[in-house]
């Protein structure tokens, strides 16, 4: 499952990584969105469990080598829905869905900063078959921003001081809009329960004080939840 490049939006190439399931396709694709710490190995080890559920999953790197400016700019583009990195991801997900391997149905999924990506990326104009939004920003007007949108299957923790009542905010305007969802909030987990972060010693120890850390069974609950709904809305929906 190698670590490839592809012709970007805003820079001639960016670096991304592939994770093909085993067998012959085609296969519906995923577009695994990072989390501010970039395209880690966590990240690649959750595209690699979406290929191991026969999907393709195609990781960009929205930093690739970049510098500070661009990490700091795709942070604030997560929030709010603007960005070169937009065009970046849909560059990703139009280069997924031309290969031979690959149905053309296409959903995202996304971690923290990705999670606030997911979340953008749910509306209309994005063209996603389904989102998955893991403990990302939802914004006051999701309302507005999601009528239209496509499917959302959402997890946040309970824990989580970032997010707090978001996964409520985010349940009401997706009842209010008639959009098929599933949204859960698990109450022994915090922010990040998805993902296993090797943040180093010094970091490490600032993300285990703010509560960010993997708890396995709000993540298993969740995966499940998450590989059941795109089932639903990528695989068996038609193309």
């Amino acid at each position: 499952m190698p670590d490839i490049t592809y012709p970007a939006s805003s820079a001639p190439e960016l670096d991304a990584y592939l994770a093909t399931p085993r067998g012959e396709g085609p296969w519906p694709g995923v577009i695994v969105v990072m989390d501010a710490l970039g395209l880690s190995d966590d990240i690649k080890e959750q595209a690699d469990r979406l290929a191991a559920a026969g999907y393709l999953a195609f990781a960009p790197d929205l930093y690739s080598g970049r510098g500070v400016r661009c990490v700091l700019a795709t942070l604030q583009a997560s929030r709010t829905g603007k960005g070169p990195a937009y065009g970046d991801i849909e560059a990703a997900r139009d280069v997924l869905a031309a290969r031979e391997d690959c149905t053309g149905r296409i959903g995202v999924i996304g971690f923290c900063m990705g999670g606030g990506f997911a979340m953008m990326l749910s509306a209309p104009q994005y063209q996603f078959a389904a989102s998955s939004v893991n403990y990302g920003e939802v914004p006051k007007d999701v309302a507005d921003r999601l009528a239209g949108g496509c499917p959302v299957v959402g997890s946040f923790g309970g824990r989580d001081v970032t997010l707090k009542r978001r996964a409520d905010r985010l349940e009401r305007a997706l009842t209010e809009l008639g959009i098929p969802h599933d949204v859960k909030e698990y109450p022994d987990a915090g922010h990040s329960f998805l993902n296993r972060i090797n943040a180093g010693p010094v970091l490490g120890t600032v993300v285990r004080l703010t509560g960010f850390s993997y708890h396995h069974a709000s993540a298993e609950d969740a995966w499940r939840r998450i590989l059941t709904f795109f089932d639903e809305h990528l695989r068996d929906a038609p193309a």
